[in-house]
């Protein structure tokens, strides 16, 4: 009779790689934003093929813990940042809530005549002049959120001379136009193929998309789009009723 005896099969290969990398990076022998070594160097480290090694990575990436940059390398990811649901705080904000270095990289800063859709999210007349910028703000240097704002120029007449550099649009605005209302949008989407390239992400992963309107006694002083990587950014958010 055949015995029903059970036998555990040894774990795959890349599963051992796997399990391998994750103990160094759990026990901190490799930190966030380490360079782990190259996939010839595990190779000729495990003895297995380079197959094997590529999914072991792949996998690991899929799954948060690793970051793999295309022509620069692999490395340990940063733990999941958090972003608030409800409440209206500046990036920078965030990130020096968890003792992490910001910096922002301003790609567009420019005077434009509003078209429809900004015209609509601003409640200003199609054609107004408006102000509209594009940057990209990193934790440590990983990029973590591309920030697409249009902004009232009647209010915020001052805001193409300001050093993000320095402060952030958040920071500025609040300043000059204190908050009196906010909205957020949240969804999830696909990033287009050059805001992949901004985030450093591959096009299939998928993103959060917060879009925030703020007011102002009354009148709209901004409405952003702002879109967080799904593997590096969570939102909480938490009421009293």
């Amino acid at each position: 009779m055949y015995s029903s005896r059970s036998r555990s099969a040894p774990a795959p290969f890349y599963e051992t790689v796997k399990q391998d990398i994750c103990k160094k990076i759990a026990g901190g022998v490799w930190q966030p934003h380490d360079r782990i070594p190259s996939e010839a160097e595990l190779v000729a480290q495990y003895g297995f093929s380079r197959m094997t090694i590529n999914r072991a990575l792949r996998e690991l990436t899929d799954e948060g813990w690793l970051v793999r940059l295309q022509g620069v390398g692999t490395f340990v990811a940063e733990p999941k940042g958090q972003s608030a649901l409800f409440e209206v705080r500046s990036i920078a904000e965030e990130i020096a809530a968890r003792r992490h270095q910001h910096r922002c990289e301003v790609l567009t800063l420019e005077r434009v005549r509003a078209n429809a859709i900004q015209a609509s999210a601003l409640n200003v007349n199609e054609s107004d002049v408006i102000f509209h910028s594009i940057m990209v703000h990193y934790e440590n240097d990983l990029p973590v959120q591309i920030e697409d704002r249009c902004v009232n120029a009647d209010i915020a007449v001052d805001y193409l001379t300001q050093d993000y550099r320095q402060t952030t649009p958040h920071a500025y605005l609040s300043r000059i136009a204190p908050l009196t209302e906010g909205e957020h949008i949240v969804e999830a989407v696909r990033a287009t193929a050059q805001e992949c390239a901004w985030l450093t992400i591959k096009e299939h992963e998928p993103c959060l998309l917060i879009r925030r309107t703020t007011w102002s006694a009354s009148r709209i002083v901004s409405h952003a789009r702002l879109l967080f990587p799904g593997s590096r950014y969570r939102l909480q958010g938490r009421f009293i009723s």
